[in-house]
């Protein structure tokens, strides 16, 4: 499978990859940012830039925000990031105690775009870990506190909201909760049990969080400063 990582002005990188299986020029991006191409064999990588030029706007608006992570760099609520000096040719990472740890190979900075995207990954595996620790017991918690029942949960990595409800009461939180401050955790877990009464967004459903988060509006203006990113 022939690839190429092209540099488009205005946009970065771009992956681009051609399959024998492909029928059409198709444009995805990444939880962690990166913008791949998938080509027809027989298409040219020019008619693939040409795409992605014509595409730019609508990456942009798409693209998650990415946040450069440093020695020392805070995850979660009990892990740090840090690079270390590995002793292979690869980028390898793992979580070890409260680290998690990037190997770079001999010539490889911090800040090289493929040391970052391994850290983005290895930060990822640190949050989902913890949420998975931490969100489910305190979402019972405060589900038998006031009164909420639900059928499930389930954590993942979301872009564009802090979790969800269905009206099967399936509730699914957003990994990057481990982010935030607890009581605007504990904000998003309430928000979601309420759902489990009240589906919409409406006086039924402001009137039900304030019954069991009476300062609800100050937090809500406080959770809109925060972002689901690292």
């Amino acid at each position: 499978m022939p690839a190429k990582i092209i540099e488009i002005d205005g946009i970065g990188a771009v992956h681009f990859y051609k399959r024998r299986a492909a029928r059409s020029i198709r444009l995805s991006i990444t939880h962690q940012g990166q913008i791949r191409v998938s080509l027809p064999f027989w298409v040219p990588f020019a008619a693939g830039v040409s795409f992605v030029q014509s595409k730019k706007d609508w990456i942009n608006t798409e693209r998650p925000e990415t946040t450069i992570l440093t020695e020392g760099y805070r995850l979660g609520k009990a892990h740090h990031i840090t690079f270390l000096a590995g002793s292979g040719d690869n980028i390898t990472t793992r979580i070890s105690g409260n680290e998690a740890r990037v190997m770079l190979p001999v010539g490889l900075k911090w800040d090289n775009p493929d040391v970052q995207a391994a850290a983005q990954n290895v930060a990822i595996r640190v949050l989902k870990k913890e949420a998975r620790m931490i969100l489910p017991p305190r979402l019972k918690s405060l589900a038998q506190q006031h009164g909420f029942t639900y059928r499930s949960v389930s954590v993942k990595q979301l872009t564009g909201r802090w979790g969800s409800c269905s009206s099967e009461k399936d509730i699914v939180l957003n990994c990057f909760l481990m982010q935030l401050p607890l009581e605007l955790i504990d904000y998003v877990l309430l928000h979601e049990l309420t759902h489990t009464n009240v589906m919409a967004h409406g006086p039924i459903f402001w009137n039900e969080m304030r019954r069991v988060l009476p300062d609800v509006d100050v937090r809500r203006k406080q959770i809109k400063q925060h972002k689901p990113v690292l």
